[in-house]
């Protein structure tokens, strides 16, 4: 017998389904979209004025038709410093450095600092750090774009000092140099330092004002960020939203709530944040009553609605709004696959999985995790198996749904496998390594895989990192081997580390702390 779910739910999302692609049809017949540009078969370049040239050259570039924009490029008679930039960055949007720079480095190339600069901006965009900085102290004259650009590639990379520094050097910086830093030092936690710069701003904007708002509340300095903005000289919508935010992630429901009510005017990003904000402080109820009073919806509105539900166990409504959805997007799907699926109804997960109108990477990945938490581990790997395309997601979820149920050669194959595509594995890749090894007693492969942790400094060692490595170490009696492990970690080392030896030595008694 068929599950209720396919019984009723899942035709009836299979009727709005077909209802729904057939409105699409007719939209599409009776609002036709506006073609992308066509480049001309014939050569009419010679007719094109200069400026339309350029004007073609960047939207063939931002479609990704880049070869077709070479083309116009290369039968241009005349080009001045626009047509070169429009090219340059053409190449550099779409990740063809090496052709930029060919581009570049002609003689007849019009170099001044607006081509230099967006030369600089192409290695940023690929976190090419070493090679936009040398060509940054190679500039004749620089401009403040090409300093700002240069400090937002330190930024981007988490390379704080460097951009410190270089804001230090700058000639002349304009609001955008300020932010920039600001952010970049509230984002690193130097949340003091990031409000000394705001306070000694020459001007501030709308940015200025919203970014120290968030920074403080982000830190969970609440009351703070409600005085700066006060202090505002003026708010837009978005401030008011952003404050309404920042209140209810900090659990201030009542403040959100009450700034809300105060706001001069709201848009739909306004009801949504309230609406997320309530739902996520538990207040379920109250969340739906502003949903129903919202003027107007979208599909954010929608997903937020029936997550939170969810999220408060209210799962059969869940449903229910998921299918009163006038449309849907893959996301609105993938998230009523993870309700479904972190919810035990897994069946039920699959049938809206193998429903969905398209897929992505997220929906394949939310599908194999669920499948392996709920232990149907088999049907995880042939899900796995199915992928179009693969992230580091998709990998650890495999590892780690086989870690967490005793399969640790099937993970350990798994990370083989991994390692064979050219990634490299992340922290959590880490957890389900250990953990695996925990469960079939691979110590020896455990502390293999600990050490290379270690050794890797682009990852951070996590507690339970730690744990899984004493408990291994101690189940088997090798305690000593853990603590030869945390002594090599060097600046690594927690107080947790050394606690949870401690505590094994008091359960198996199979070290004694002075042999260390």
């Amino acid at each position: 017998m068929l599950p209720l779910f396919r019984s009723s739910t899942v035709w009836r999302l299979r009727i709005l389904s077909c209802v729904q692609a057939r409105n699409l049809v007719y939209h599409s017949i009776n609002n036709p979209i506006t073609p992308k540009i066509h480049f001309p078969h014939t050569d009419c370049s010679e007719n094109l004025t200069l400026a339309l040239s350029n004007h073609l050259i960047t939207k063939l570039s931002r479609q990704g038709r880049i070869n077709d924009a070479r083309k116009l490029f290369d039968k241009m008679r005349e080009r001045d410093v626009f047509t070169w930039k429009a090219m340059i960055t053409g190449y550099t949007k779409c990740g063809l450095m090496e052709e930029a720079k060919k581009l570049f480095d002609r003689v007849d190339a019009e170099k001044i600092v607006v081509t230099w600069t967006a030369m600089v901006w192409g290695y940023v965009r690929l976190n090419m750090i070493s090679e936009a900085e040398r060509l940054f102290e190679d500039m004749p004259v620089r401009d403040v774009v090409s300093w700002n650009t240069m400090i937002d590639g330190y930024k981007k990379n988490g390379m704080i000092e460097k951009a410190l520094d270089l804001f230090e050097r700058m000639p002349e910086r304009d609001v955008i140099s300020w932010n920039m830093i600001m952010t970049a030092l509230e984002r690193c936690g130097r949340i003091d330092e990031a409000k000394q710069l705001f306070d000694v701003m020459p001007t501030k904007d709308a940015i200025s004002w919203k970014a120290m708002i968030t920074g403080l509340a982000r830190n969970g300095r609440i009351q703070e960020a409600r005085e700066v903005f006060e202090m505002m000289p003026e708010r837009d919508v978005f401030s008011w939203t952003a404050m309404v935010t920042r209140l209810a992630r900090n659990g201030r429901i009542q403040e959100a709530k009450k700034v809300f009510e105060m706001m001069p005017e709201r848009n739909i990003i306004s009801w949504n944040a309230m609406v997320t904000g309530l739902a996520r402080n538990g207040r379920i109820q109250q969340a739906r009553e502003i949903f129903e009073m919202m003027p107007e919806r979208n599909i954010i509105s929608w997903t937020v609605m029936f997550t939170g539900l969810a999220m408060n166990g209210r799962i059969q409504e869940a449903i229910e709004v998921f299918e009163m959805m006038p449309e849907r997007d893959v996301f609105s799907w993938n998230a009523m696959v993870n309700v479904l699926a972190r919810n035990g109804r897994i069946q039920e997960a699959r049938e809206v999985f193998e429903m969905m109108p398209e897929r992505n990477v997220v929906s394949w990945n939310s599908m194999v995790a669920g499948l392996a938490r709920n232990g149907r581990i088999q049907e995880a790997r042939e899900i796995f198996e199915m992928m179009p395309e693969r992230n580091m997601v998709s990998w650890n979820a495999m590892i780690n749904g086989y870690a967490q149920h005793g399969c640790g050669r099937e993970a350990i194959n798994i990370f083989h496998k991994m390692q064979d595509t050219g990634l490299k594995p992340d922290d959590i890749t880490y957890v389900g390594l250990l953990t695996a090894c925990n469960h079939d007693g691979l110590v020896e492969e455990g502390l293999k895989f600990f050490n290379e942790l270690l050794n890797d400094t682009s990852i951070k060692l996590r507690e339970d990192h730690l744990a899984y490595l004493v408990n291994l170490c101690s189940c088997a009696g090798k305690l000593k081997d853990a603590v030869d492990s945390i002594k090599r970690n060097g600046t690594k080392q927690s107080s947790f580390s050394w606690r949870a030896v401690f505590a094994k030595i008091h359960v198996h008694g199979d070290l004694k702390p002075g042999s260390w």
